[in-house]
């Protein structure tokens, strides 16, 4: 294994004490000594394998481990088993999400994400040469590459150096999906009532190529990317899964939203307030109210009232909601264990370094698509089509305010559990270090021997933004990012050290925020530090300025 120094700790423009940088650096200097001297026998055996599973708009308290009542046993048991990440973020959407775990770039640096100056980017752009994906990057290592389910990147698996893929272009159906190819061929569409669940047709091809690699590429290391499309809406789960949770949630999203926070609070993942629920904070291309009434009935609703405000017809189709997103997460927490016993039986889970995350926080959007909503089908069925809705959602990212697309923490919070007991000798312990999708390939690259190109076209390629969290393996400490930085839908945010400023839009004011003493944003500092909000607001608009530029190079 190679260990770098190149992401010691410094200043990074924030206000640290001297004393307080030389205890960092002691601290990361003692982590990188302590993970080399532990990973010996890892070096000098087999390469890891790697295994990066994405879920779609799961909220940052719905597991188990992260404080949700949701049963999730086996991401659970890896966390027990590995580490658990508490300031872990996305890019706040989907597409945006997959480009930085495969390219470790900020979306916007390679055409993934819109910007005034680079309208033609976002989730139909189309990345640079230079921006070249994972497994591009681990064939020189020996390493063969599968991608499972959702995709939502330009190009295809294939030609971007995967070596089977299964691959679902259809994010409406779950039971009988019409778009959908295997190694970029496309597949017949599913037939309704062929007893087709997508969740375990995504885990069925991630079994099924660990096999043959098993039986055909067992000198070799892989690579898996497995991409669940749970539980992104439409809310479709299987009958048995939903009556686990019929009626786990008559009590309301108030209510269990407290009890999340108190298992969060007694987790040691947080020690902020929790932020109050904002009434009206749906996107703005969820349909009104009355729309929602006439498409799909008087139980639904699409704002965060108070539960107690519901009438008795809203609370229980409400509770079935839930029920539902839960019984998607559940099944996907299923069908990951099946993958984790595939990789127990080729004897190859000690030297699989696998981390979970999620590509945002969960969705408030109600959009109604695909085959549109059957009033009269049973809520879940295929013939169905709901959201899950601020109400919920805002439950979901507890304790944190927002949702997917926005970029406050309730919208880019994920869940990160690592999990590689070759590599990592700590067990249950929290990471508390901020960390973020972009740092995921040089974590890869760390631990493989991998390298990306260093020029590309006579050019050199660009420095990427991420950093290896391998210091992080072996102790708690902090693995030091210059910023982090957000655009997406107008939403803006920078993080620097414990500051973050965020705006609900490019019209919106601008916050501040000491996210040490106050993650759910819920005390705005802005009028007591203005210098501090000048100095991250010129920054932010600085790295706009910076990737506009550099997106538009070939």
């Amino acid at each position: 294994m190679r260990v770098s120094l190149r992401s010691a700790p410094h200043l990074s423009g924030t206000e640290v004490p001297r004393g307080e940088v030389i205890k960092r650096w002691l601290g990361y200097l003692v982590a990188v000594l302590c993970l080399a001297a532990g990973s010996l026998s890892a070096a000098e055996g087999k390469r890891p394998n790697v295994l990066i599973i994405v879920a779609d708009d799961l909220g940052y308290s719905d597991l188990g481990c992260y404080g949700g009542e949701i049963e999730t046993p086996q991401l659970d048991r890896l966390a027990a088993n590995g580490l658990k990440f508490s300031q872990c973020y996305s890019t706040g959407r989907c597409w945006s999400s997959r480009a930085a775990i495969l390219t470790g770039y900020y979306a916007q640096q390679v055409r993934r994400d819109s910007m005034p100056k680079v309208p033609s980017a976002g989730g139909r752009g189309i990345r640079p040469g230079w921006a070249q994906l994972l497994p591009t990057m681990l064939r020189e290592q020996g390493y063969r590459s599968y991608h499972s389910g959702k995709w939502h990147i330009d190009g295809s698996p294939m030609k971007n150096g995967f070596d089977h893929a299964y691959t679902i272009e259809d994010h409406d159906r779950y039971f009988y999906p019409q778009n959908h190819t295997e190694d970029d061929q496309r597949l017949p569409a599913v037939p309704r009532d062929s007893g087709f669940y997508l969740t375990n047709a995504i885990a069925d091809h991630s079994i099924k190529v660990l096999k043959e690699h098993a039986r055909q590429f067992s000198d070799q290391p892989f690579f898996q990317y497995l991409c669940f499309t749970a539980p992104h809406f439409p809310l479709h789960a299987l009958p048995e899964d939903i009556a686990r949770y019929r009626n786990r949630y008559l009590a309301g999203w108030d209510v269990l939203r407290s009890e999340r926070f108190a298992r969060q609070r007694e987790l040691g993942l947080i020690n902020c307030d929790l932020a109050p629920r904002l009434e009206n904070s749906a996107p703005r291309w969820n349909p009104t109210e009355a729309v929602l009434h006439e498409k799909v009935g008087p139980g639904e609703i699409g704002r965060a009232v108070a539960w107690n405000d519901l009438t008795e017809e809203q609370r229980l189709f409400q509770a079935e909601k839930m029920a539902i997103h839960a019984a998607m997460v559940d099944r996907m927490d299923r069908e990951i264990g099946r993958v984790i016993d595939q990789l127990r039986e080729m004897k190859v889970l000690d030297n699989t370094l696998i981390m979970f995350v999620s590509d945002n926080g969960a969705s408030a959007e109600q959009i109604i698509r695909g085959d549109g909503h059957d009033p009269k089908a049973p809520l879940g069925s295929g013939r169905s089509y709901l959201g899950l809705g601020p109400g919920w959602s805002t439950m979901s990212n507890s304790p944190f305010r927002m949702h997917k697309s926005w970029v406050h923490e309730g919208g880019i919070s994920s869940p990160l559990i690592v999990h590689w007991p070759e590599g990592i000798t700590e067990k249950g312990t929290l990471r508390h270090t901020p960390a973020h999708l972009v740092d995921l390939v040089p974590t890869v690259l760390e631990v493989t021997g991998a390298k990306r190109p260093e020029t590309w076209n006579g050019k050199p390629v660009p420095a990427p933004p991420g950093t290896s969290l391998i210091p992080a393996f072996a102790q708690d400490v902090t693995v030091p990012h210059e910023y982090l930085w957000w655009f997406h839908e107008g939403n803006r945010a920078v993080r620097v050290g414990d500051w973050k400023i965020v705006s609900w839009g490019v019209e919106g004011a601008w916050e501040l925020f000491d996210l040490k003493a106050d993650r759910s944003e819920t005390r705005n500092l802005a009028m007591q530090f203005p210098e501090k909000l000048s100095e991250l607001q010129k920054l932010w608009e600085a790295k706009l300025e910076e990737f506009q530029t550099l997106s538009q190079e070939d």
